[in-house]
């Protein structure tokens, strides 16, 4: 897609991030959330990510078509050099190319931040989100079976996993 611009979100973007999301929430197993987020809770959500675990969007003709982040894996001490990543773009968007942009810019930022293995957890039925991870040089790590309920139905998660070199990282 041509004209698409990646920038930090702002709190001034957490309704288009919010619709983006509460889409997948309403019609997909791209996330295993059954409850749509409310608006004052993704304002909170924005605030609690800073430089070490940013949320980027991308703007198109000045609306915003998709959103990823960097978030905290686990709250141990030990898993702070491990992020997990997480893209989702709008439905009218898809397949024009976004998420792999998206993504290999949220790559960049670990490798900025220090960060040393990005961790994407994706239902085993997302075909081309396993292959847009595939492709950006993730690998498939393990799957974890009937984990989620959603739609009636039970649905695997798969552990897709990107170690970046120490030599690839700032500051390493």
């Amino acid at each position: 897609m041509t004209n698409l611009t990646v920038r930090r979100a702002t709190q001034a973007d957490a309704a288009a991030i919010n619709d983006i999301y509460n889409h997948y929430v309403r019609t997909s197993s791209a996330t295993f959330d059954t409850v749509e987020m409310e608006l004052s809770d993704r304002v909170e959500w924005l605030l609690h990510h800073g430089d070490a675990h940013p949320i980027l969007v991308a703007e198109h003709e000045g609306d915003v078509v998709a959103w990823g982040s960097l978030s905290k894996w686990a709250s141990r001490a030990a898993w702070q050099h491990t992020v997990e990543v997480s893209t989702y773009v709008a439905a009218p968007a898809l397949g024009r190319g976004i998420g792999p942009v998206l993504l290999r810019e949220l790559v960049a930022c670990a490798r900025v931040a220090g960060h040393h293995a990005l961790i994407a957890q994706i239902s085993a039925d997302n075909q081309p989100s396993l292959k847009m991870g595939e492709r950006a040089g993730f690998e498939r790590v393990g799957t974890l079976r009937e984990v989620g309920y959603k739609f009636g139905r039970w649905i695997d998660l798969a552990m897709l996993q990107l170690i970046l070199k120490r030599d690839d990282r700032e500051g390493a």
